[in-house]
């Protein structure tokens, strides 16, 4: 019966952006819209099926670590919106890009410019911290990883409809209606993933960075150590043979890292401390934007792989 709802939930948001596609067909100006990351041009597309989107990064990146390359320059100069994570998350790459780029519609304050994390609240914020070249990936304002947290999705979704309606009102009956819809279908899939992931409460995990910290704290699950000695920091021999002895005595539920990190530390951690602890390689975000109920399958897929492991 579980899986009947879910296929059907996800017939039903594949069936909105179809619909979305055919109702688009009319309007006589098809925007182009740059996203930081995967994750929200899927959500782009669920509202403005046939903009062009450009994606700067994909699931097998850092998405704090991105070269300014000349092409996505160049595919920001042309833009009628930008869509990024912020909270410091692209601060290493974006500003040159907007500079370079001379985008008016795109820069800071500009109608054209979203970020996902002003219109939730972050975990984990320090005010008042003074980082240095050598305090890895901190972020002052909290953790910028909202979106793996569907509750989070659905506050960014509103929010970001309501900038598209802004950005383009012949077409704003269309958004507010495909957000209504979506917001539905949304909702009932999120009851259905936290019913499945229930037995997850409270389970303690290893992880590499906290880029999968809204999840957890979405499941009630906790991280209880970290494989980076510093955020964004390659793990070193000796954290990891410190974090070796720390979890003799507590033994995690599993040892997560991202897709995009090196999964040998993990692995080591793993060995030692010997089986059935598993090593979960977990996709930090959706691995096509394009792809029709892109955001939906990625958490179907987390949820999948978490209750697999607990199954052993």
């Amino acid at each position: 019966m579980r899986m009947l709802f879910n296929r059907l939930s996800a017939h039903v948001v594949g069936w909105l952006m179809c619909a979305s596609a055919w109702a688009w067909a009319g309007s006589a100006h098809a925007q182009n819209v740059f996203v930081c990351e995967p994750e929200w041009g899927a959500l782009v597309r669920i509202f403005w099926p046939q903009a062009k989107i450009f994606v700067a990064t994909h699931s097998q990146q850092d998405p704090h670590h991105i070269e300014a390359r000349p092409a996505l320059i160049a595919q920001l100069r042309n833009v009628d919106l930008a869509v990024c994570n912020g909270a410091e998350l692209e601060v290493g790459w974006l500003p040159m890009l907007q500079r370079r780029a001379a985008n008016p519609k795109v820069q800071e304050g500009a109608l054209g410019m979203f970020y996902a994390a002003d219109h939730v609240k972050l975990l984990d914020a320090k005010p008042g911290l003074v980082t240095s070249p050598w305090a890895g990936d901190v972020h002052k304002g909290g953790n910028p990883h909202v979106h793996a947290h569907p509750q989070q999705i659905a506050v960014v979704a509103r929010a970001l409809s309501n900038r598209l309606q802004m950005l383009d009102p012949a077409q704003s009956v269309m958004v507010a209606k495909r957000q209504a819809e979506f917001e539905l279908a949304w909702a009932a899939r999120v009851e259905a993933w936290e019913r499945r992931a229930a037995t997850l409460r409270g389970r303690e995990v290893v992880a590499q960075h906290s880029n999968l910290a809204y999840l957890w704290e979405w499941l009630g699950m906790k991280q209880v150590a970290d494989l980076e000695p510093q955020p964004g920091m390659a793990p070193t021999p000796g954290h990891l043979h410190r974090l070796l002895e720390q979890l003799r005595s507590r033994r995690p539920f599993a040892v997560v890292v991202s897709s995009y990190q090196d999964p040998r530390a993990g692995r080591w951690l793993v060995n030692q401390l010997g089986s059935p602890l598993p090593l979960l390689v977990l996709p930090a975000t959706v691995s096509d934007a394009h792809a029709p109920d892109a955001l939906g399958l990625w958490m179907d897929g987390l949820i999948d792989a978490l209750l697999s492991a607990e199954r052993g």
